[in-house]
């Protein structure tokens, strides 16, 4: 498949909101973890705000490509950058978003660890089963 930049942010918007949001739910209330209120909610909001820009970015990346595509290795490297830049974001320049008082960097990674590891593998398997033509629309799961 080779997505269109509306079926990655459709794409990105489902997956976060239905399987990041199960995933973070288990984080706010404590079943993983001591209990984090609404931060891991906060940092799903805000992965998938700057996500929906890196979406530019990586659409016109993938312009490059001779197939137009986006192997699952690149999707990796995308992933550590995207964490990486919070890590930047949050610890060394010590920004400050509405919703997150107290930045905790191992929590934080395992929480984006999971929320990524259950998106990757639900695009990777279910998607497909749910949405069969998902794959043949550029990734647009709205017609």
């Amino acid at each position: 498949m080779t997505p269109t930049l509306f079926g990655r942010w459709q794409t990105r918007i489902l997956l976060l909101e239905t399987v990041g949001l199960t995933v973070t739910l288990f984080f706010c209330v404590g079943i993983l973890g001591p209990g984090f209120g609404l931060a891991p909610f906060f940092y799903l909001q805000y992965i998938l705000l700057f996500g929906i820009a890196w979406d530019a970015l990586y659409h016109a990346l993938q312009q490059w490509r001779w197939d137009h595509d986006w192997p699952a290795a690149l999707q990796w490297f995308a992933a550590l950058w995207e964490w990486f830049f919070f890590v930047l974001l949050f610890e060394i320049f010590q920004a400050r978003l509405p919703g997150i008082e107290d930045f905790n960097l191992g929590w934080f990674s395992l929480h984006y660890g999971l929320v990524w590891l259950s998106v990757f593998m639900v695009s990777q398997s279910l998607m497909r089963l749910i949405f069969p033509r998902w794959r043949f629309r550029g990734g647009q799961w709205l017609p």
